[in-house]
């Protein structure tokens, strides 16, 4: 009897299994790209997400840690014969710990071309700002000038 094999399918198995590619349950999600920098007092994150549905996107906060989970779902129902499955589904999640510097009171999220994008202000308390040099037994003017 004869059997077609690809002798590279279970090298492939194995390291997307390693490298967490699979696709994702909720017990264990798979993780999503993603990119984070500092733009002026806020910070933005933004996941790739593509063909996720909005309404499958959940973002929570508990105590400092942002947790965001996600989950694509197949777009054909049960009576097609797939050819070519390549594309991820399931569950995938992030979790992301903010310190004291941010604000998760006041967090904002936007979701366009398959980019989910959060933008998290610094916190007022983490701000640059001006300390007052006090003199003595309270704050004085400094003079420039003769007395």
């Amino acid at each position: 009897m004869l059997m077609r094999t690809d002798p590279f399918r279970e090298l492939d198995r194995i390291a997307q299994q390693a490298f967490g590619a699979t696709p994702g349950t909720w017990s264990r999600p798979a993780g999503m790209p993603m990119d984070a920098y500092r733009q002026g007092d806020e910070y933005v994150v933004e996941f790739d997400l593509p063909g996720v549905d909005p309404s499958a996107i959940d973002i929570s906060l508990e105590r400092d840690v942002l947790t965001v989970r996600a989950e694509r779902r197949p777009t054909q129902d049960g009576s097609v014969e797939m050819q070519v499955s390549e594309r991820p589904l399931g569950a995938f999640s992030r979790q992301l710990f903010l310190g004291d510097a941010l604000d998760g009171d006041h967090i904002h999220a936007s979701y366009d071309a398959g980019v989910l994008t959060l933008r998290i202000p610094v916190a007022e308390r983490a701000k640059p700002r001006s300390i007052a040099v006090t003199a003595g037994a309270g704050p004085r003017a400094l003079s420039t000038g003769s007395p």
